[in-house]
């Protein structure tokens, strides 16, 4: 056996190692997300049986060039079941240059719930941590609630969020689920519906149910207005602003709580080009965060929650370097250039990793009915197509930002026209 054929055994086992970890936990959060998804059930019957006295809200709505998807958000926001009295819509104007501040002002017009706040000229479009920093000192309710502008809530979503906080005092925000209301549009929305359904019933319900730790989506959650005065707002250096504001909540001694019967619906990109720019501000995002808190995870006071976020936070690299180690020994091992001289049934081991990957996202899936033939054929291209994709968007961004050291900077997801009949069972 050469030097060069034991360093090359050595790192295919180690890669072996790493991508059945990352699948292994995987799985065990989808175990715990299952064990979430039926204690939910439960919790939902029990919340719906009683009273609670709901407190004061304002939703925030940053808006900047909305116009395709603004006045169906604002219909859906009409038709929540909350308390005219104690309900406020601040959608704030972040620098549009389309029709969005004639919509919004026809609709406070029409329904004084409604309130245009209108960024100052030459403030716009500074990203949405800015828009929500502006927004909220507009307010003075007890609880604020965030949408981004393309959202079409369930009528009780926001009820059921709200009531959380009500019962629990530990609680600082409570997040609900999202879904796909594009998801049948391209092959590429019918990717991301997979990707964001198994993503919530993993990473959001399995990570509460296990360690009672979740993590601020950008939209479709509550928050206590004492603690965003407490933290000091968003912070407007961070393109990922959900990642960032979460761990400084729990830092302050708070928690987070997933309910997956906190429905709401949102557009995903159609096009690839679109899906590479957001996904590239989130990794871009998810490295500044790294940055921001890294020296400071070994000091958090819960080892769960530092080991959780050290996850997390570092799970676009275990993902990257795992894809990419095992793709060039299997196309150097396929070209017959090396041998794996080592002893082990790692074709079997192979074989099991990517059946247990299937089966877990199916699982996950299943909780939202979406567990099809046609799905699971999806999720196999998936494996072979969409998640190697990440290579190239964690590149790029590595590459912007520790090489080339670019300016973060904010870039809309481009809004796409949503056919009415997308959006009817919101209503229902």
């Amino acid at each position: 056996m050469s030097y060069l054929e034991l360093d090359l055994s050595v790192i295919f086992v180690l890669v072996v190692i790493l991508i059945w970890f990352w699948i292994g936990y995987q799985f065990v959060l989808t175990i715990f997300g299952y064990i979430n998804f039926i204690r939910s059930i439960k919790e939902k019957r029990t919340v719906d049986s009683g009273s609670v006295e709901l407190p004061t809200c304002t939703i925030l709505i940053p808006a900047h060039n909305e116009e395709k998807v603004i006045a169906a958000t604002l219909e859906s926001m009409l038709l929540l079941e909350y308390p005219a009295d104690r309900l406020t819509i601040v959608v704030v104007n972040d620098g549009s240059t389309d029709s969005t501040k004639s919509i919004i002002e026809r609709y406070a017009k029409q329904d004084p719930r409604v309130v245009l706040y209108d960024v100052p000229a030459g403030e716009g479009g500074r990203g949405k941590s800015r828009a929500l920093n502006l927004g909220f000192r507009q307010t003075d309710s007890e609880i604020v609630a965030i949408y981004d502008a393309d959202n079409t809530p369930n009528k009780d979503s926001l009820r059921y969020l709200a009531t959380q906080l009500e019962l629990h005092a530990e609680l600082g925000a409570v997040i609900g689920k999202f879904r796909t209301v594009n998801k049948n549009a391209t092959l590429l929305t019918r990717f991301i519906n997979i990707e964001t359904l198994s993503f919530q019933s993993m990473l959001q319900a399995g990570r509460w149910q296990m360690h009672t730790i979740a993590t601020l989506p950008g939209t479709n959650f509550v928050i206590r207005s004492s603690l965003v005065r407490e933290l000091g707002g968003w912070d407007e250096e961070a393109l990922t602003e959900d990642s960032e504001l979460s761990i400084r909540i729990y830092e302050a001694g708070y928690k987070i709580k997933f309910i997956p019967y906190a429905l709401t619906y949102e557009q995903e990109p159609q096009e690839w080009r679109v899906w590479l720019h957001q996904r590239m501000r989130w990794v871009r995002g998810n490295n500044y965060v790294i940055s921001k808190f890294w020296k400071e995870i070994p000091k958090f006071k819960s080892k769960r929650m530092a080991f959780d976020l050290l996850y997390t936070l570092s799970l676009y690299y275990v993902f990257f370097f795992a894809i990419v180690l095992s793709d060039l020994l299997f196309l150097v091992s396929g070209a017959k250039l090396v041998s794996i001289t080592l002893p082990g049934p790692y074709t079997f081991v192979w074989a099991m990793a990517f059946v247990l990957f299937i089966l877990e996202i199916l699982l996950a899936i299943s909780y939202d009915d979406e567990d099809s033939i046609a799905n699971i054929a999806l999720i196999v291209l998936m494996y072979f197509w969409y998640c190697q994709l990440w290579i190239v968007v964690v590149v790029r961004a590595g590459y912007q930002d520790y090489f080339k050291k670019e300016k973060r900077t904010w870039h809309k997801t481009e809004r796409f026209d949503v056919r009415p009949s997308l959006t009817q069972d919101v209503q229902q």
